[in-house]
């Protein structure tokens, strides 16, 4: 499934990847639009029927990811509205044991995110996950997300790296689809992005797993674990 000999890099998605979707798919789903709605007198169902499509329409560009740009357009403070709602922010499964691993074997691992600077440090503030990588870059450094086949040239100027000897891992096909067309060598999908929703479907072509322990142990850390003898 992957190449572990051929890697010195690990790029990682953080939402839906290392942190649990959950809390992103409650607060657009759920929360904003009861929020809204009790804002501006309209019914949860109202809200919704206001805000999703709105939300839909800017999809996979960088204003989809933008915080600033939804407190705008909806005249009420996302960023705070998110933190109303931060327990909800958690690790995935197996992701603290993972990075532990990949970090041992030599990997420098990166966070590269389409999460706004704001609600990026929220989560850092609530999980720590800082303090388990090597690097983090937002898309809004870049000014483009992910999505953009550009943006994993312009990343070269945030974190130099080779891409014959990168694995990206995301739980966004489109994105890893991206990655693989700039030259990323090694990709692979994310299938339970969010714990309350059954994981999705396999690409064709894209390995995938549910979950790290799927690939757990990583190449050289199997000496390292307690004998089952």
């Amino acid at each position: 499934m992957i190449n572990w000999s051929n890697l010195d890099t690990l790029f990682l998605d953080m939402d839906g990847t290392l942190l649990d979707l959950h809390y992103d798919s409650h607060f657009w789903l759920e929360h904003l639009p009861n929020r809204y709605a009790q804002q501006f007198q309209l019914t949860p169902e109202q809200a919704r029927q206001k805000i999703i499509p709105m939300i839909q329409a800017e999809r996979g560009s960088l204003n989809w990811y933008c915080t600033d740009y939804w407190s705008d357009r909806l005249s009420v403070s996302v960023a705070a509205l998110k933190a109303e709602v931060r327990d909800r922010i958690g690790y995935r499964p197996h992701v603290t044991e993972f990075l532990q691993q990949a970090r041992t074997a030599g990997l420098n691992c990166i966070i590269v995110t389409n999460c706004h600077p704001d609600p990026l440090a929220l989560k850092l503030e609530v999980t720590g996950l800082d303090r388990h990588v090597d690097g983090i870059v937002s898309s809004h450094q870049l000014g483009k997300p992910k999505e953009a086949i550009d943006f994993w040239a312009d990343l070269q100027h945030w974190t130099p790296y080779n891409p014959a000897t990168t694995l990206m891992i995301d739980d966004s096909i489109p994105v890893l689809e991206s990655a693989l067309s700039a030259g990323i060598a090694q990709c692979l999908a994310i299938l339970a992005p969010d714990s309350q929703q059954a994981p999705g479907d396999p690409h064709p072509t894209i390995p995938s797993i549910a979950h790290f322990s799927e690939i757990m142990p990583l190449p050289g850390m199997r000496q390292n674990l307690p004998s089952r003898s």
